[in-house]
Protein backbone atom coordinates (compact mmCIF):
# COMPACT_ATOMS: atom_id res chain seq x y z
CA UNK A 1 0.00 0.00 0.00
CA UNK A 2 1.50 3.30 -1.05
CA UNK A 3 -0.22 6.53 -0.08
CA UNK A 4 2.40 9.06 -1.19
CA UNK A 5 3.16 12.16 0.80
CA UNK A 6 0.86 14.92 1.94
CA UNK A 7 1.94 18.54 2.20
CA UNK A 8 -0.15 20.51 4.66
CA UNK A 9 -1.09 23.91 3.24
CA UNK A 10 -0.58 26.65 5.76
CA UNK A 11 -3.98 28.33 5.38
CA UNK A 12 -2.52 31.15 7.43
CA UNK A 13 -2.09 33.81 4.76
CA UNK A 14 0.83 33.86 2.36
CA UNK A 15 2.31 30.58 1.22
CA UNK A 16 5.22 29.28 3.25
CA UNK A 17 8.63 29.95 1.77
CA UNK A 18 11.91 28.11 2.16
CA UNK A 19 13.70 31.11 3.64
CA UNK A 20 15.75 30.71 6.81
CA UNK A 21 14.41 32.55 9.81
CA UNK A 22 16.41 34.68 12.17
CA UNK A 23 17.29 32.65 15.23
CA UNK A 24 17.60 34.58 18.45
CA UNK A 25 14.48 36.72 18.12
CA UNK A 26 12.54 37.40 21.28
CA UNK A 27 9.46 35.23 21.70
CA UNK A 28 8.65 31.56 22.01
CA UNK A 29 12.07 30.54 20.72
CA UNK A 30 14.61 32.95 22.13
CA UNK A 31 17.67 31.12 20.81
CA UNK A 32 17.75 27.43 19.99
CA UNK A 33 14.73 25.14 19.86
CA UNK A 34 16.61 22.58 21.98
CA UNK A 35 16.83 25.18 24.75
CA UNK A 36 13.11 25.86 24.36
CA UNK A 37 12.26 22.17 24.64
CA UNK A 38 14.45 21.80 27.69
CA UNK A 39 12.83 24.82 29.37
CA UNK A 40 9.41 23.36 28.67
CA UNK A 41 10.25 19.92 30.15
CA UNK A 42 10.14 18.09 26.82
CA UNK A 43 13.58 16.49 26.86
CA UNK A 44 14.13 13.15 28.58
CA UNK A 45 17.37 12.25 26.81
CA UNK A 46 19.41 12.98 23.67
CA UNK A 47 21.85 10.76 21.83
CA UNK A 48 24.49 13.51 21.83
CA UNK A 49 24.79 17.06 23.19
CA UNK A 50 25.78 18.03 19.64
CA UNK A 51 22.08 17.98 18.79
CA UNK A 52 21.99 21.60 19.92
CA UNK A 53 24.60 22.51 17.33
CA UNK A 54 22.64 20.58 14.72
CA UNK A 55 19.47 22.53 15.55
CA UNK A 56 21.25 25.89 15.29
CA UNK A 57 20.17 26.03 11.64
CA UNK A 58 17.12 24.55 9.87
CA UNK A 59 17.14 20.76 9.49
CA UNK A 60 14.52 18.10 8.85
CA UNK A 61 13.08 16.43 11.97
CA UNK A 62 10.64 13.55 12.19
CA UNK A 63 8.54 11.54 14.58
CA UNK A 64 6.54 8.45 13.70
CA UNK A 65 3.00 7.41 14.55
CA UNK A 66 1.75 3.89 13.95
CA UNK A 67 -1.95 3.68 13.00
CA UNK A 68 -2.78 1.05 15.63
CA UNK A 69 -5.96 2.99 16.52
CA UNK A 70 -8.38 5.19 14.61
CA UNK A 71 -7.31 8.29 16.52
CA UNK A 72 -4.29 9.90 18.12
CA UNK A 73 -4.35 10.60 21.86
CA UNK A 74 -2.63 12.87 24.39
CA UNK A 75 0.39 10.58 24.59
CA UNK A 76 0.98 11.13 20.86
CA UNK A 77 0.28 14.84 21.26
CA UNK A 78 3.24 15.37 23.60
CA UNK A 79 5.64 14.15 20.92
CA UNK A 80 3.82 16.09 18.21
CA UNK A 81 4.04 19.26 20.32
CA UNK A 82 7.83 18.96 20.33
CA UNK A 83 7.77 18.50 16.54
CA UNK A 84 5.52 21.57 16.32
CA UNK A 85 8.11 23.58 18.26
CA UNK A 86 10.72 22.57 15.67
CA UNK A 87 8.31 23.66 12.93
CA UNK A 88 7.66 27.15 14.30
CA UNK A 89 11.41 27.55 14.84
CA UNK A 90 11.91 27.17 11.09
CA UNK A 91 12.79 23.47 10.76
CA UNK A 92 11.28 20.97 8.33
CA UNK A 93 8.82 18.86 10.33
CA UNK A 94 8.00 15.38 9.04
CA UNK A 95 5.22 13.43 10.76
CA UNK A 96 5.61 9.82 9.60
CA UNK A 97 2.55 7.58 9.46
CA UNK A 98 3.66 3.97 9.87
CA UNK A 99 1.22 2.29 7.53
CA UNK A 100 3.83 -0.46 7.03
CA UNK A 101 5.06 -0.86 10.61
CA UNK A 102 1.46 -0.57 11.82
CA UNK A 103 0.91 -4.06 10.42
CA UNK A 104 3.38 -5.35 13.01
CA UNK A 105 3.13 -3.10 16.05
CA UNK A 106 5.85 -1.77 18.31
CA UNK A 107 6.49 -3.95 21.39
CA UNK A 108 7.81 -0.96 23.38
CA UNK A 109 5.88 -0.42 26.59
CA UNK A 110 3.70 -3.50 26.09
CA UNK A 111 3.49 -6.75 28.02
CA UNK A 112 1.63 -8.64 25.27
CA UNK A 113 1.69 -8.71 21.48
CA UNK A 114 -0.61 -6.36 19.61
CA UNK A 115 -3.59 -7.76 17.78
CA UNK A 116 -2.88 -7.74 14.04
CA UNK A 117 -5.01 -5.29 12.04
CA UNK A 118 -6.74 -6.25 8.81
CA UNK A 119 -6.03 -4.06 5.78
CA UNK A 120 -9.39 -2.29 5.82
CA UNK A 121 -9.02 -1.30 9.47
CA UNK A 122 -5.44 -0.20 8.89
CA UNK A 123 -6.46 1.94 5.89
CA UNK A 124 -9.27 3.53 7.90
CA UNK A 125 -6.90 4.29 10.79
CA UNK A 126 -4.35 5.82 8.42
CA UNK A 127 -6.96 8.11 6.86
CA UNK A 128 -8.21 9.26 10.26
CA UNK A 129 -4.73 9.96 11.62
CA UNK A 130 -3.67 11.82 8.48
CA UNK A 131 -6.64 14.17 8.85
CA UNK A 132 -5.85 14.72 12.54
CA UNK A 133 -2.22 15.50 11.78
CA UNK A 134 -3.21 18.08 9.19
CA UNK A 135 -5.63 19.79 11.59
CA UNK A 136 -3.19 19.62 14.49
CA UNK A 137 -0.37 21.41 12.69
CA UNK A 138 -2.64 24.06 11.20
CA UNK A 139 -4.31 24.81 14.54
CA UNK A 140 -1.05 24.48 16.44
CA UNK A 141 0.71 26.98 14.20
CA UNK A 142 -2.23 29.35 14.59
CA UNK A 143 -2.00 29.08 18.40
CA UNK A 144 1.75 29.73 18.29
CA UNK A 145 1.26 32.80 16.10
CA UNK A 146 -1.37 34.10 18.53
CA UNK A 147 1.06 34.01 21.43
CA UNK A 148 4.12 35.16 19.48
CA UNK A 149 3.24 37.67 16.72
CA UNK A 150 6.98 37.91 16.01
CA UNK A 151 6.90 34.55 14.20
CA UNK A 152 7.13 35.10 10.45
CA UNK A 153 4.51 32.71 9.05
CA UNK A 154 5.94 33.14 5.55
CA UNK A 155 9.25 31.63 6.65
CA UNK A 156 7.75 28.42 8.00
CA UNK A 157 8.34 25.30 5.97
CA UNK A 158 5.42 23.16 4.88
CA UNK A 159 4.57 20.17 7.02
CA UNK A 160 5.31 17.01 5.04
CA UNK A 161 3.33 13.93 6.08
CA UNK A 162 5.02 10.76 4.82
CA UNK A 163 4.15 7.03 4.89
CA UNK A 164 6.75 4.34 5.40
CA UNK A 165 4.90 1.88 3.17
CA UNK A 166 6.22 3.97 0.28
CA UNK A 167 9.77 2.69 0.75
CA UNK A 168 8.82 -0.83 1.85
CA UNK A 169 6.49 -1.34 -1.09
CA UNK A 170 8.05 -3.88 -3.42
CA UNK A 171 10.91 -4.70 -1.04
CA UNK A 172 11.26 -8.42 -0.33
CA UNK A 173 12.68 -10.07 2.76
CA UNK A 174 15.92 -11.09 1.03
CA UNK A 175 16.61 -7.48 0.09
CA UNK A 176 15.90 -6.32 3.62
CA UNK A 177 18.03 -8.99 5.28
CA UNK A 178 20.82 -8.49 2.75
CA UNK A 179 21.05 -4.82 3.61
CA UNK A 180 19.61 -3.86 6.99
CA UNK A 181 19.92 -7.33 8.52
CA UNK A 182 23.61 -7.50 7.62
CA UNK A 183 24.35 -4.57 9.93
CA UNK A 184 22.10 -5.60 12.83
CA UNK A 185 23.76 -7.14 15.88
CA UNK A 186 21.69 -9.64 17.86
CA UNK A 187 23.39 -8.72 21.12
CA UNK A 188 22.36 -5.10 20.79
CA UNK A 189 18.84 -6.08 19.73
CA UNK A 190 18.42 -8.37 22.73
CA UNK A 191 19.67 -5.62 25.06
CA UNK A 192 16.80 -3.25 24.17
CA UNK A 193 14.54 -2.71 27.19
CA UNK A 194 11.42 -3.43 25.13
CA UNK A 195 12.85 -6.82 24.18
CA UNK A 196 14.29 -7.78 27.57
CA UNK A 197 11.02 -7.13 29.38
CA UNK A 198 9.10 -9.30 26.93
CA UNK A 199 11.65 -12.12 26.96
CA UNK A 200 11.22 -12.42 30.71
CA UNK A 201 7.41 -12.47 30.46
CA UNK A 202 5.23 -15.54 30.15
CA UNK A 203 4.10 -14.63 26.63
CA UNK A 204 7.60 -13.93 25.33
CA UNK A 205 8.10 -12.03 22.09
CA UNK A 206 7.53 -13.06 18.49
CA UNK A 207 10.10 -12.65 15.75
CA UNK A 208 7.72 -10.18 14.13
CA UNK A 209 7.80 -7.78 17.07
CA UNK A 210 11.49 -8.50 17.71
CA UNK A 211 12.29 -7.23 14.21
CA UNK A 212 10.28 -4.02 14.64
CA UNK A 213 13.35 -2.11 15.79
CA UNK A 214 15.05 -2.85 12.46
CA UNK A 215 12.11 -1.39 10.56
CA UNK A 216 12.13 1.80 12.61
CA UNK A 217 15.90 1.98 12.21
CA UNK A 218 15.53 1.74 8.44
CA UNK A 219 12.85 4.46 8.50
CA UNK A 220 15.40 6.83 10.05
CA UNK A 221 18.10 5.69 7.62
CA UNK A 222 15.83 6.27 4.63
CA UNK A 223 14.68 9.70 5.81
CA UNK A 224 18.27 10.69 6.60
CA UNK A 225 19.46 9.91 3.07
CA UNK A 226 16.36 10.88 1.07
CA UNK A 227 14.94 13.80 3.04
CA UNK A 228 17.97 15.15 4.86
CA UNK A 229 16.37 14.20 8.19
CA UNK A 230 18.92 14.45 10.98
CA UNK A 231 16.79 14.28 14.13
CA UNK A 232 14.22 11.71 15.26
CA UNK A 233 11.84 12.44 18.14
CA UNK A 234 10.05 9.79 20.18
CA UNK A 235 8.78 8.88 23.61
CA UNK A 236 11.31 7.73 26.19
CA UNK A 237 10.21 4.14 25.54
CA UNK A 238 11.49 4.60 21.96
CA UNK A 239 15.12 5.06 22.97
CA UNK A 240 16.21 1.63 21.78
CA UNK A 241 14.47 1.98 18.42
CA UNK A 242 15.90 5.47 17.89
CA UNK A 243 19.47 4.46 18.71
CA UNK A 244 19.03 1.47 16.38
CA UNK A 245 18.43 4.06 13.66
CA UNK A 246 21.46 6.21 14.48
CA UNK A 247 23.56 3.03 14.61
CA UNK A 248 22.32 1.90 11.19
CA UNK A 249 23.07 5.33 9.71
CA UNK A 250 26.59 5.01 11.10
CA UNK A 251 27.12 1.45 9.85
CA UNK A 252 25.38 1.36 6.44
CA UNK A 253 26.27 4.02 3.93
CA UNK A 254 24.13 4.94 0.98
CA UNK A 255 26.21 3.24 -1.71
CA UNK A 256 26.16 -0.11 0.11
CA UNK A 257 22.38 -0.05 0.33
CA UNK A 258 22.09 1.00 -3.29
CA UNK A 259 24.18 -1.97 -4.39
CA UNK A 260 21.62 -4.32 -2.80
CA UNK A 261 18.75 -2.65 -4.65
CA UNK A 262 17.18 -1.12 -1.56
CA UNK A 263 17.28 2.43 -2.93
CA UNK A 264 16.57 2.80 -6.64
CA UNK A 265 16.09 6.55 -7.04
CA UNK A 266 18.39 8.64 -4.85
CA UNK A 267 17.03 12.12 -4.26
CA UNK A 268 18.96 15.34 -4.59
CA UNK A 269 18.68 15.84 -0.81
CA UNK A 270 20.64 12.69 0.00
CA UNK A 271 23.41 13.22 2.55
CA UNK A 272 26.92 11.87 2.48
CA UNK A 273 27.35 9.17 5.08
CA UNK A 274 31.00 9.87 5.95
CA UNK A 275 29.89 11.91 8.98
CA UNK A 276 26.71 9.99 9.69
CA UNK A 277 27.79 9.02 13.18
CA UNK A 278 27.94 12.69 14.20
CA UNK A 279 25.06 14.10 12.20
CA UNK A 280 22.08 11.89 13.06
CA UNK A 281 20.52 12.49 16.45
CA UNK A 282 17.74 11.19 18.65
CA UNK A 283 15.66 13.08 21.20
CA UNK A 284 13.23 11.39 23.57
CA UNK A 285 10.27 12.93 25.36
CA UNK A 286 9.16 11.93 28.88
CA UNK A 287 6.11 9.66 28.85
CA UNK A 288 3.01 11.59 29.88
CA UNK A 289 2.23 10.93 33.53
CA UNK A 290 0.74 12.83 36.44
CA UNK A 291 2.75 13.77 39.52
CA UNK A 292 1.39 10.59 41.11
CA UNK A 293 2.88 8.48 38.31
CA UNK A 294 -0.40 7.71 36.54
CA UNK A 295 0.08 7.10 32.81
CA UNK A 296 -2.16 8.18 29.95
CA UNK A 297 -2.83 6.30 26.76
CA UNK A 298 -4.52 3.33 25.14
CA UNK A 299 -2.65 0.77 27.22
CA UNK A 300 -3.46 2.59 30.47
CA UNK A 301 -7.17 2.61 29.51
CA UNK A 302 -7.65 6.34 30.17
CA UNK A 303 -6.77 7.83 26.80
CA UNK A 304 -7.97 11.30 25.89
CA UNK A 305 -8.46 11.06 22.14
CA UNK A 306 -7.97 13.86 19.65
CA UNK A 307 -11.02 12.69 17.69
CA UNK A 308 -14.08 14.61 18.92
CA UNK A 309 -16.25 11.56 18.24
CA UNK A 310 -14.25 9.65 20.86
CA UNK A 311 -13.48 12.50 23.29
CA UNK A 312 -15.65 15.59 22.94
CA UNK A 313 -14.28 19.15 23.32
CA UNK A 314 -16.17 19.29 26.63
CA UNK A 315 -14.43 16.16 27.91
CA UNK A 316 -11.02 17.48 26.83
CA UNK A 317 -11.75 20.74 28.65
CA UNK A 318 -12.95 18.96 31.78
CA UNK A 319 -9.94 16.64 31.78
CA UNK A 320 -7.53 19.57 31.99
CA UNK A 321 -9.71 21.63 34.36
CA UNK A 322 -9.26 18.75 36.82
CA UNK A 323 -5.45 18.87 36.55
CA UNK A 324 -3.77 18.60 39.93
CA UNK A 325 -1.97 21.67 41.23
CA UNK A 326 1.30 19.75 41.15
CA UNK A 327 0.94 19.15 37.38
CA UNK A 328 -0.59 22.36 36.08
CA UNK A 329 2.65 24.32 35.50
CA UNK A 330 4.30 21.42 33.67
CA UNK A 331 1.22 20.87 31.51
CA UNK A 332 1.02 24.59 30.68
CA UNK A 333 4.61 24.41 29.45
CA UNK A 334 4.10 21.25 27.41
CA UNK A 335 0.59 21.65 26.00
CA UNK A 336 0.42 25.40 25.29
CA UNK A 337 2.45 28.09 23.56
CA UNK A 338 1.99 30.56 26.37
CA UNK A 339 5.25 32.43 27.09
CA UNK A 340 7.05 31.09 30.16
CA UNK A 341 6.74 34.48 31.86
CA UNK A 342 2.95 34.31 31.45
CA UNK A 343 2.89 30.76 32.81
CA UNK A 344 4.84 31.79 35.91
CA UNK A 345 2.43 34.69 36.51
CA UNK A 346 -0.64 32.47 36.07
CA UNK A 347 0.73 29.83 38.44
CA UNK A 348 1.57 32.48 41.03
CA UNK A 349 -1.97 33.85 40.79
CA UNK A 350 -3.38 30.34 41.14
CA UNK A 351 -1.31 29.72 44.27
CA UNK A 352 -2.81 32.88 45.78
CA UNK A 353 -6.42 31.84 45.03
CA UNK A 354 -6.37 28.09 44.27
CA UNK A 355 -10.15 27.84 44.67
CA UNK A 356 -10.54 29.85 41.43
CA UNK A 357 -8.69 27.21 39.36
CA UNK A 358 -7.47 30.02 37.09
CA UNK A 359 -4.40 28.08 35.90
CA UNK A 360 -6.44 24.96 35.16
CA UNK A 361 -9.10 26.92 33.28
CA UNK A 362 -6.48 28.61 31.12
CA UNK A 363 -4.80 25.27 30.46
CA UNK A 364 -8.12 23.67 29.54
CA UNK A 365 -9.07 26.47 27.15
CA UNK A 366 -5.65 26.51 25.45
CA UNK A 367 -5.49 22.74 24.91
CA UNK A 368 -9.11 22.54 23.72
CA UNK A 369 -8.39 25.29 21.18
CA UNK A 370 -5.23 23.51 20.05
CA UNK A 371 -7.10 20.24 19.46
CA UNK A 372 -10.55 21.44 18.38
CA UNK A 373 -10.14 25.09 17.43
CA UNK A 374 -11.87 28.17 18.80
CA UNK A 375 -15.31 26.68 18.11
CA UNK A 376 -14.35 23.70 20.27
CA UNK A 377 -13.61 26.01 23.19
CA UNK A 378 -17.02 27.66 22.83
CA UNK A 379 -18.69 24.24 22.74
CA UNK A 380 -16.80 23.17 25.85
CA UNK A 381 -17.74 26.34 27.74
CA UNK A 382 -21.39 25.99 26.71
CA UNK A 383 -21.53 22.36 27.86
CA UNK A 384 -19.80 23.31 31.11
CA UNK A 385 -22.40 25.99 31.82
CA UNK A 386 -25.27 23.63 31.01
CA UNK A 387 -23.99 20.86 33.26
CA UNK A 388 -22.25 22.81 36.02
CA UNK A 389 -23.40 26.43 35.70
CA UNK A 390 -23.81 28.19 39.05
CA UNK A 391 -25.87 31.14 37.81
CA UNK A 392 -29.08 29.19 37.44
CA UNK A 393 -31.28 29.78 34.41
CA UNK A 394 -29.43 32.96 33.43
CA UNK A 395 -26.33 30.93 32.53
CA UNK A 396 -28.38 28.77 30.17
CA UNK A 397 -30.10 31.74 28.55
CA UNK A 398 -26.76 33.01 27.26
CA UNK A 399 -26.78 30.20 24.71
CA UNK A 400 -29.09 29.30 21.84
CA UNK A 401 -30.59 25.90 21.05
CA UNK A 402 -28.05 25.47 18.26
CA UNK A 403 -25.25 26.21 20.76
CA UNK A 404 -26.54 23.38 22.94
CA UNK A 405 -26.77 21.00 19.98
CA UNK A 406 -23.24 21.83 18.82
CA UNK A 407 -21.84 21.57 22.34
CA UNK A 408 -23.10 18.02 22.76
CA UNK A 409 -22.51 16.71 19.24
CA UNK A 410 -21.21 13.12 19.48
CA UNK A 411 -21.80 13.28 23.25
CA UNK A 412 -23.76 10.35 24.64
CA UNK A 413 -25.22 12.57 27.34
CA UNK A 414 -27.39 14.35 24.79
CA UNK A 415 -30.66 12.56 23.99
CA UNK A 416 -32.83 13.69 21.10
CA UNK A 417 -36.58 13.55 21.68
CA UNK A 418 -39.13 14.96 19.24
CA UNK A 419 -41.22 17.94 20.33
CA UNK A 420 -44.44 16.03 19.69
CA UNK A 421 -43.30 13.25 22.03
CA UNK A 422 -42.97 15.57 25.03
CA UNK A 423 -45.60 18.20 24.29
CA UNK A 424 -48.08 18.25 27.18
CA UNK A 425 -46.10 15.69 29.20
CA UNK A 426 -45.18 16.14 32.86
CA UNK A 427 -41.56 16.57 33.87
CA UNK A 428 -41.59 13.03 35.29
CA UNK A 429 -42.74 11.59 31.98
CA UNK A 430 -40.14 13.62 30.08
CA UNK A 431 -37.43 12.37 32.43
CA UNK A 432 -38.39 8.79 31.58
CA UNK A 433 -38.54 9.49 27.82
CA UNK A 434 -35.08 11.07 27.95
CA UNK A 435 -33.65 8.13 29.87
CA UNK A 436 -32.80 10.25 32.92
CA UNK A 437 -35.02 8.05 35.11
CA UNK A 438 -36.26 4.50 34.76
CA UNK A 439 -39.78 5.27 35.95
CA UNK A 440 -42.06 8.16 36.89
CA UNK A 441 -41.89 7.11 40.53
CA UNK A 442 -38.10 7.37 40.41
CA UNK A 443 -38.44 10.83 38.87
CA UNK A 444 -40.88 11.84 41.62
CA UNK A 445 -38.44 10.72 44.31
CA UNK A 446 -35.70 12.69 42.56
CA UNK A 447 -37.91 15.81 42.54
CA UNK A 448 -38.68 15.45 46.26
CA UNK A 449 -34.97 15.25 46.97
CA UNK A 450 -34.25 18.38 44.92
CA UNK A 451 -32.18 16.43 42.39
CA UNK A 452 -34.11 17.00 39.14
CA UNK A 453 -33.33 20.19 37.21
CA UNK A 454 -34.83 21.95 34.20
CA UNK A 455 -32.62 24.63 32.59
CA UNK A 456 -30.40 24.64 35.68
CA UNK A 457 -33.39 25.26 37.95
CA UNK A 458 -34.56 22.64 40.50
CA UNK A 459 -38.02 21.22 39.73
CA UNK A 460 -40.46 21.57 42.66
CA UNK A 461 -43.42 19.53 41.34
CA UNK A 462 -43.15 16.12 39.67
CA UNK A 463 -46.41 16.85 37.79
CA UNK A 464 -45.20 20.14 36.41
CA UNK A 465 -45.67 20.49 32.61
CA UNK A 466 -43.03 22.63 30.89
CA UNK A 467 -44.48 25.36 28.68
Amino acid sequence: MSCGSIVVARRLGAAASRARIAYGRRGLHTNNVIDTLRERSFIHDVTSPDIRRCAASPVAVYCGVDPTAESLHLGNMVTLMSLLHFHIAGHQAIPLVGNATGMIGDPSGRSTERVALDRDTLASNVAGIEAQLERFFVRGTKCALKHDPGIDARSLKEIRILHNADWYHGMNILTFLGSVGRYARIGAMLARDSVKSRLSSASGISFTEFSYQLLQAYDFWYLFHNHGCRIQIGGSDQWGNITAGTDLIHRMDYDQAQDTGVIREPSSSSSNSSDADSSAFGLTIPLLTTSSGEKFGKSAGNAVWLDEKKTSPFDVYQFFVKTADADVERFLKMFTFLPLKTIREVVAEHQTCPEEFSAQKLLAAEVTELIHGESGVQQALCATEVLFGSDGQSSVQRFSASDFANAFTHDKRMVSVSRSAICGKTISEIAVLAGACKSKSEASRLVRGGGLYWNNQPVADAKWIPA
